[in-house]
């Protein structure tokens, strides 16, 4: 590996990381990995574990959130109509589970913090702070909705996850891409690097490498349009002390024109079946 990027934690502790690229799967591992990372989620700042909204960013992320909980339990239903079994890893306070059930769907969740498990008790469901606390069963869909990149021992994570999946599966996954123009614009200020969160940073080839070693077919991939917009906004605040929301909303414009000829949007939601070939 290689020297790609030096960057610092811009959210809670300050601290500086580099950002090494792993050149067989061409995606992008944090360096160091903290041995305390759940020291670096205790913050009030920390979105995906919070349902309230205080300032404008909050606002908007609120806002994209709710639209994407329909689009998210839109998707699901497409991949079945009777085995509608669901595994969320990463769940936070639980809103997607709770739509999916109310859609329904036989939920389970996964989320490692307290809080967000705390809030989501509050909506009727009780999640497990680990995959190896969870009953053995496999399940029609799994997804993780900006999770994988903060999985620490991210091989083995993987097949681990791949193996709770019917055979007949879908598993979903939604990252941040990395090789987007808005990365390439804010390089060490790019919000979705969020280090030390963020432990692996990935490219359209690194999800199929990396899926393809646990038996998994890539099926096909989407681009999630409004996460060039409020990455943009995060990442002004980091490099410029305040968010621009013109000149974040130009960015975030810009990634997404860039994108359609060259497919590299900000953030890209993976479809991925079992490949019968492999069996």
């Amino acid at each position: 590996m290689k020297s790609f990027l030096k960057t610092k934690d811009f959210a809670v502790s300050g601290e500086e990381f580099e950002l090494m690229l792993d050149m067989e799967l061409n995606m992008l591992r944090t360096y160091p990995e903290p041995e305390n990372l759940d020291s670096y989620y205790n913050s009030e700042t920390y979105i995906s574990h919070k349902d309230s909204a205080d300032n404008l960013v909050d606002k908007l992320y609120q806002y994209i959130k709710k639209y994407n909980l329909k689009r998210k339990v839109s998707l699901i239903n497409k991949y079945t109509d009777t085995n509608k079994t669901l595994l969320d890893i990463g769940t936070g306070t639980g809103s997607f589970l709770e739509s999916a059930k109310q859609n329904g769907w036989n939920v389970y969740g996964i989320e490692p913090g307290k809080k967000a498990r705390d809030l989501a008790k509050k909506k009727g469901l009780k999640l497990k702070e680990s995959l190896d606390l969870l009953e053995k069963r496999r399940f029609q869909v799994i997804t993780l909705w900006h999770v994988l990149e903060h999985l620490p021992d991210l091989e083995s994570q993987i097949k681990k996850i791949t193996s709770l999946l019917e055979k007949d599966g879908t598993l979903i996954i939604a990252v941040p891409n990395f090789q987007s123009y808005d990365a390439r614009y804010y390089k060490e200020y790019w919000a979705a690097y969020d280090v030390p969160r963020h432990l692996s940073h990935f490219s359209q080839l690194s999800i199929k490498k990396l899926f393809s070693k646990n038996g998994m077919k890539l099926e096909k991939i989407s681009p999630m349009i409004f996460d060039s917009f409020y990455v943009s906004l995060l990442s002004e605040k980091f490099k410029y002390g305040k968010s621009n929301i013109l000149r974040a909303f130009l960015i975030g414009l810009k990634s997404n024109i860039r994108a359609w000829k060259t497919k590299e949007y900000s953030s890209l939601l993976y479809i991925l079946k079992m490949d019968e070939k492999a069996f």
